[in-house]
């Protein structure tokens, strides 16, 4: 990125914190030990989506919970059940997609609050453990399936998943495939490996796979993390959350930094989602702190599948 002049810094402000009602300070959770080195996290949001109501939906990985924050600023459990969802998207149906790492891809309904698997094997093997998932305009569903995949072990897995229920891999190799998001032409995947501190581009034929021609879009810095959670706005400009540096890249579609959103609280900017009245504003999980950031931009964001009309 030095090669380009420094890009415009955007500063973020708190929209919203987990209350402490909802924090369960000094509780164990296998995923916690597993995951945070034998820490004891009291949260950890991730996976925000707005509905078409304006409630931003989040998750709880170490215990198993679905949030909803209503325009207000208030707080509910939509739901809580064996597993650590990781990603959430909304369906134009209203209902919940969740990756989930522990059991797979699972739908919430929530009129009633229960959760159930959607798919979880490819046919008789389970997933490695999915991280993230994202819904094309003609409901196809992406995913990432990271597990424990790094650089010395790089078995990361992203598929797509048809509405007829047509599983498919279009990478096998991924070096802890992460955060996804398709461009506004919906002819390329953006996938965030985070081990490796990059961001790979997927070309899609027409006509499906074999996949080439796979990709650097960016290189990231490094540091203690790497590419998390992305997406797109209105002019197809990609947003990065570089998690363990507090920081959102944004970048032209041909790759050009043109924005650095700065985390006002901790290090930890895991995923982020537009929302507000005009859609111009990202909101952001900081996973550290249990609070939903919020920054002003300059652009819309670009529509999600839970916003579009059926066919």
């Amino acid at each position: 990125m030095s090669l380009f002049p420094p890009p415009q810094e955007i500063e973020t402000t708190v929209a919203f914190e987990l209350p402490g009602s909802l924090r369960r300070k000094d509780t164990h959770s296998e995923w916690g030990q597993n995951n945070q080195f034998g820490g004891r996290p009291d949260s950890f949001l991730e996976g925000p989506s707005f509905d078409r109501d304006g409630n931003l939906w989040v998750v709880n990985i170490p215990f198993g919970q679905i949030l909803v924050v209503s325009p207000k600023g208030k707080w509910s459990v939509a739901a809580e059940y064996d597993g650590n969802p990781n990603g959430l998207k909304i369906h134009r149906d209203g209902q919940i997609y969740i990756a989930d790492y522990k059991n797979g891809i699972m739908r919430l309904n929530p009129s009633c609050g229960k959760v159930t698997e959607h798919r979880t094997r490819i046919r008789t093997e389970p997933f490695h453990g999915c991280n993230d998932l994202h819904f094309g305009t003609n409901g196809d569903l992406y995913f990432t399936d990271q597990g424990q995949s790094d650089l010395q072990r790089p078995d990361g897995r992203v598929f797509r998943l048809t509405p007829d229920d047509h599983l498919e891999c279009l990478i096998d190799r991924g070096i802890s495939p992460n955060g996804l998001v398709l461009n506004r032409d919906e002819n390329m995947l953006f996938v965030g490996m985070t081990r490796a501190c990059q961001v790979w581009n997927i070309p899609l034929p027409p006509d499906g796979g074999p996949y080439y021609k796979i990709g650097i879009f960016q290189h990231l810095s490094g540091g203690p993390g790497g590419p998390d959670g992305m997406c797109l706005d209105h002019d197809g400009n990609l947003y990065v959350t570089h998690v363990g540096l507090g920081i959102i890249w944004v970048f032209s579609p041909t790759g050009i930094p043109i924005y650095r959103i700065n985390s006002c609280r901790g290090a930890k900017m895991t995923n982020l989602a537009f929302g507000g009245p005009d859609n111009q504003s990202i909101f952001i999980t900081e996973s550290d702190t249990g609070t939903i950031l919020r920054a002003e931009m300059p652009h819309s964001g670009n529509k999600m599948y839970s916003h579009t009309n059926g066919p």
